[in-house]
Order: structure tokens, then C-alpha cells, then sequence
């Protein structure tokens, strides 16, 4: 026991601070930085190794998660750091075993999501293993340790030399300072150690991640696991409770009269309502497939053999757009089966899954369908995971249900994809819907050598040369997949439509004009990136032949009901696209088409601020001809919004039963 004197020298107190004020913090700092390395080791994620950042990260982490025990007495922070240890232990763990049946990790929208979470059932024993006790050993001796510290007896001041009431204020109030000093300063440190490397980040490899938020891996690879679950929280508040502004019964009504009214526009009838009725549907989203590829040839070659082909017995919208916004292959995904628009940030998919929308899958389920979704990707990229279920498909063919026996680019094939696919739908009850999403013209569009089978000229070694290489493979795979649908009887009872889901990001106009051999306009680079093709090959190749009026994704979902003679009537922006109605087609950037005028936005706001282009002459005209249509794209995005912000669909549904569809 150190005498009272012994206590006053200052080597005696340093020393007294390193071997027990603080002993219990660093073991627990050394005890979670030890599970972190072991759970990211578990997860065996091969595109993610860990540097010396995501070490500085880890530790600066566990400091903003456990300063507060600095500023505790010695048996107080013994207890608070034991509770975090195995608070901390049990997310680990929860995490990676929910990352080993859903390939995610657990959110704030899972854990009220239950049903997500019990659905594991009795697969949770198949997914530990051996070597998972690692992370909970340390408790056989740290759980007795504290027990037996709390029920150790403090012993009296007198005891330990402190013989004056004044001394043992002054003992007291120093240790307070101290410890108020050293939480302190863990707090600063944890900031830094943690916002800067992700601030670093987030500035370079990684732009946009925040606001899109497209992968919970990749912000895992920024944030860290306790990062991630900091951020996590921080969003579903972000997005449910902090910006959850409540609306007025006024305004409610208003945007129920709103859909009701646009509802009351779209006929139930004509001459393809229910002509294909009880036909499969399968429905291909294509990686960056744009329309100016479409019956192009460069150096005397097709770029587009195959499509070409099929636009002969299909009909082929060469007007259409594709509406999507930072949400990139996630927003076209949405807004093709929900004919709602995206957010002016982020991804519904990943901010709002939890919402309640008309989707096709769940529609066509209600009139017997099977609903599938195939793509050989991470399940959890974009939140597909989460989204699928609440889209009530049937089954998500990801990844790990696809034999990778022909890797190219990001994941398999379109050939392979294509291929195993269908021979999945060979064991589907029909009638069914299928939902496609290819990956091999993905972006930066590097094929092997084996692949590229184009002669491309002046335009070798350009990005816009490697993308033509890219989607002339993607159109011999469209090939086999007709070939293949024959072969298996599909053919002559399914609809196949095929679209592209947003542009390229290619935007050096120079190469476009080389390839197109026209000098290029504003308007024309604006149409080229925001136009992609859609074709729907009808059962009995009818009504064939080229569609010029404007149209986008917010009409497919509508269009494959009418082709159907399914008469559902939900909260839809679109229309079906075999009417004579005028139809207006906006985009999130504020930018609109009717077939008669083109609206470009700039960066000043207000209708003034744009460019209103007449499509007749190509050629700027004055702002008021894009009056009307300006204020209808402005009010279409805003309810649209509105809708998915606020959840209106189901407050309408609640408060309206028959606006749900019957089957």
C-alpha cells in the first residue's frame, strides 16, 4: 500500500494512474480493436483489405463510443465498459451473422422490420461457426472481474493515510479534474481519428457516397462497423423523424385529389387492353444501353445487329427517357414499377424502403403471378435485399444463386445471366413476371480482348469506344436470349421488354460527333444522354413499328398492366403508352419534353433561368412556350415526392381500402 506521502510524489501518482486508473480502458480498447480485425476477417470480404486508415478509423471509433466511461469513478467505469464490450460484441456478431444469410448489415429499418430478422428461423445455427467463440472468450474473465470488483469494499480514507477531511476533498476534486480532462480529450481524439480519414475519403475514391449511400459494403469500407452503424442511425433519423415534417389536412387532400384526378385519366380500354392477357412478362433492365446506339454502325458494322432485328417485330420507343437521378440503376428499377419519380437526392432505395408503393410485382401477384427478380450481383447493393421483399417479389436470384462460370466485368455475363435465368424459369409456376438486370456494359466498360468484336477506328482507345465494344457484346447476348426463349416455348406466350436504365457517363462531346459524324448541339448531347431505347416484343409480334412520341420509365409498369387487361387503379404518375393522350415526361433535373418542346434547366432557378428548345426547328424559342409544361414537371416531382417522403400511400390506403387493387 502506498503511504500518503508516497502518494504526493509525482512519479508515485503517474505510476498509480498507468497501472490502474486506467488499466481497465486500454484492455478494453485492445479487446474490441482485436474483435473489429477478427470480424472483418470473417467476413472474408475479398474487395475490401484493410490499411492503416481504416486501423485509425477503428480506434478513433471505439474512443467516440467509450470516452464518457473516462469521465466515471474507477467502479463505474469498470461496469460501463464491461455493458460495452458485450453491447458491442452483440452487434459484431449480429452483424456477421446477418451478413452470412442476407450479404448486409443489420439497419435501424431491419431491426423494425422483424420478419426480416426472424426469417433466419433455424438457419442461425448453420451460420456460426468454430471459430466465432473467439469473440465472446474474453468474457470468462471479464464478466467474474467486474462482479468481484463491485462486490469488493472500499476502503476508508483513513485507512489509506488521508487523516484531514480538507486532503481528501482536494484528492477527490483532483481526480475529477482528471478524469474530466482524459474523457475529454479521448473525445477530441476519437473525432479526429474518425472524420478525417472518412472526410478524406469522402473527397476522393469514395464522392458521393453519402449522398448516394448505393452500397451499406462500401460505407462499411469508409465508415468502419461502428461508423457505419453511427451513420445508420443518423439517417433513419435524418429521413424519419428529424425531416419528417408533418402535412396539413389541406394539403393531404390536395394530393389525394391530385392522383385521383390523374387516375380518372386513364382508361381501362381500347384495342390492346387484356390482348395479352395471362402472358409471362420478362422484363430486361440493361446496364447504360442508350438509344443513340440503336441502328447505328461505325466503320460499316452494326453496333446493334440483334436489337435491330427484334425492333422489326417489336415496338421500339425512340423517344423514351429514363428519369433517373442519383440513384442511377436503383432509381430506374423504382421508378419502372412504381411510376413514381426519384428523389432530387439519394436513392428510394436505400432512404425509403420501409414505404408502402403501388409496385407491378406485388400487383401482378395479386392476379396469380410469380414475381422473380434475377441479377448476379451482391444482394445488398442499392438495398435490393430490403427492397425486393417489400416489392413482394417471390424470390432475389443474386449472386450466390448464379454458377459464376463466366466472370466478366463486375460479376457474371449477360450470356451467362441470361442463360441460367431462364433455365431458373423453367421450374417457375406461369404465368410469371421476371425481372432481369445485366451488369457487363457496366461502366468503364473494359471487355477482354476475346470480346470485342467491333472495328471502332479513330475511336480505339477512347472510353466511348470500349462502351460501343461493351454493348455490342450485350447485343449478342440479347440474341441467345431470344434463341434460348424459343427453344424453351416462351416465345409465342411472353412479353419481353427491354430498356436501358441510364446513360453512359460519357460526355465528351467530341467523340459523339466523330461517331454520329455531326457537329452536336445542346439540345442534342442533352437528348443523347437522357434517352434510352425500350422495346416490347409482343406474344404474336404485333403491333410493330417505331413509337416517336415521348414516353419514359413512369409509363412501363402502367403499359404491361393494359397489355395484361389488369384494370388496377394505383397512385400512379404515368400512364400506359397505347392512348392518343399528350403526354409530358420529366426529369429530375427539372428538364421536361412533350414531343413539342425540350426544357433545359441551368444552374439558375426558375422557369427564366432555362433554355426552351422547339423540337420542330431544333432551335431555342421563347421561354413561354415551356410555360405550362415547366409548372406541370415542377408539380409532378413534387407530389411525387411528397409521396414517398411523407408515405401517403399509405395513409390512402388506410383511410381508403378500395384504392387497393383486388385481385
Amino acid at each position: 500500500m502506498l503511504s500518503f506521502n508516497a502518494r504526493r510524489d509525482p512519479r508515485s501518482r503517474v505510476a498509480c494512474i498507468l497501472h490502474y486508473r486506467y488499466t481497465a480502458y486500454w484492455i478494453f480498447l485492445m479487446l474490441m480493436m482485436c474483435k473489429l480485425v477478427l470480424f472483418d476477417d470473417r467476413l472474408r470480404l475479398a474487395q475490401i483489405q484493410l490499411d492503416q486508415a481504416d486501423y485509425v478509423i477503428a480506434v478513433g471509433s471505439l474512443l467516440l463510443i467509450s470516452f464518457w466511461t473516462l469521465w466515471l469513478p474507477p467502479k463505474g467505469r469498470l461496469v460501463s465498459l464491461t455493458l460495452l464490450n458485450m453491447l458491442w460484441t452483440g452487434i459484431l456478431y449480429a452483424d456477421l451473422v446477418y451478413y452470412r444469410y442476407f450479404d448486409d448489415f443489420i439497419t435501424v429499418p431491419v431491426l423494425l422490420q422483424a420478419g426480416q430478422v426472424s426469417s433466419l428461423g433455424d438457419s442461425i445455427r448453420s451460420l456460426t461457426a468454430p471459430g466465432d467463440l473467439f469473440f465472446f472468450i474474453d468474457w470468462l474473465v471479464m464478466i467474474p472481474f467486474t462482479v468481484l470488483m463491485l462486490l469488493r469494499k472500499k476502503k476508508s480514507g483513513e485507512a489509506r493515510g488521508l487523516s484531514f477531511a480538507g486532503e481528501l476533498r482536494q484528492a477527490r476534486r483532483r481526480r475529477l479534474v482528471l478524469r474530466l480532462i482524459s474523457g475529454s480529450l479521448a473525445l477530441v481524439l476519437g473525432l479526429g481519428m474518425t472524420l478525417l480519414p472518412i472526410k478524406r475519403a469522402s473527397d476522393t475514391w469514395a464522392v458521393g457516397l453519402f449522398e448516394g449511400n448505393w452500397w451499406n459494403i462500401t460505407l462499411y469500407n469508409v465508415t468502419g462497423l461502428i461508423g457505419f452503424h453511427g451513420y445508420d442511425l443518423y439517417r433513419y433519423g435524418r429521413d424519419h423523424v428529424i425531416n419528417q415534417p408533418k402535412l396539413a389536412g389541406t394539403e393531404i387532400e390536395r394530393i389525394r385529389e391530385w392522383f385521383e384526378a390523374r387516375r380518372s385519366t386513364q382508361p381501362n380500354a381500347g384495342g390492346l387492353f387484356g390482348k395479352y392477357k395471362d402472358s409471362n412478362v420478362i422484363m430486361v433492365q440493361t446496364e447504360a444501353l442508350m438509344n443513340f446506339v440503336i441502328g447505328q454502325s461505325v466503320n460499316g458494322q452494326e453496333i446493334t445487329p440483334n436489337i435491330n432485328q427484334l425492333m422489326k417485330e417489336s415496338l421500339y420507343f425512340s423517344n423514351f427517357y429514363h428519369q433517373t437521378g442519383q440513384g442511377r440503376t436503383s432509381d430506374a428499377d423504382f421508378v419502372t414499377h412504381s411510376s413514381l419519380l426519384p428523389l432530387p437526392t439519394g436513392s428510394v432505395f436505400t432512404r425509403y424502403a420501409d414505404r408502402d408503393f403501388d409496385t407491378l410485382p406485388e400487383i401482378l401477384k395479386d392476379q396469380g403471378y410469380s414475381a422473380n427478380v434475377f441479377h448476379s450481383y451482391d444482394a445488398s447493393f442499392w438495398n435490393r435485399t430490403t427492397m425486393y421483399r417489400e416489392m413482394k417479389y417471390d424470390h432475389f436470384y443474386s449472386k450466390k444463386d448464379f454458377v459464376m462460370n463466366d466472370v466478366l466485368g463486375w460479376s457474371l455475363s449477360d450470356k451467362a445471366l441470361f442463360d441460367q435465368s431462364l433455365d431458373y424459369m423453367k421450374n417457375i409456376k406461369q404465368p410469371f413476371y421476371s425481372f432481369l438486370i445485366t451488369l457487363s456494359s457496366h461502366h468503364p466498360y473494359h471487355l477482354p480482348e476475346a470480346e470485342r468484336k467491333l472495328d471502332i477506328g479513330g475511336l480505339e482507345g477512347t472510353m466511348l469506344g470500349d462502351y460501343l465494344q461493351s454493348v455490342h457484346y450485350v447485343d449478342a447476348a440479347f440474341g441467345e436470349l431470344v434463341e434460348q426463349m424459343k427453344e424453351q416455348g416462351l416465345w409465342d406466350n411472353t412479353i419481353l421488354l427491354i430498356y436501358g436504365d441510364h446513360d453512359n457517363s460519357i460526355k465528351e462531346k467530341e467523340d459523339y460527333e466523330q461517331l454520329l459524324g455531326r457537329e452536336l448541339s445542346p439540345l442534342d448531347m442533352e437528348q443523347i444522354m437522357n434517352q434510352v431505347p425500350l422495346l416490347i416484343h409482343l406474344p404474336d409480334g404485333g403491333s410493330a413499328g417505331v413509337y416517336s412520341e415521348p414516353s419514359g420509365m413512369m409509363n412501363v409498369a402502367p403499359s404491361i398492366l393494359h397489355l395484361l387487361g389488369i384494370a388496377a387503379d394505383p397512385y400512379w404518375i404515368g400512364g400506359h403508352l397505347f392512348g392518343d393522350e399528350e403526354r409530358l415526361i420529366p426529369l429530375r433535373s427539372g428538364a421536361f419534353s412533350d414531343g413539342k418542346v425540350f426544357y433545359l434547366p441551368s444552374e439558375a432557378a426558375g422557369l427564366q433561368g432555362g433554355t426552351c428548345y422547339d423540337l420542330t426547328s431544333r432551335q431555342p424559342t421563347d421561354i413561354q412556350a415551356c410555360s405550362q409544361g415547366y409548372e406541370e414537371t415542377q408539380e409532378m416531382l413534387q407530389m411525387s415526392d411528397q409521396v414517398i417522403m411523407y408515405d401517403m400511400l399509405r395513409q390512402f390506403k388506410a383511410s381508403d381500402p378500395s384504392a387497393t387493387p383486388e385481385p
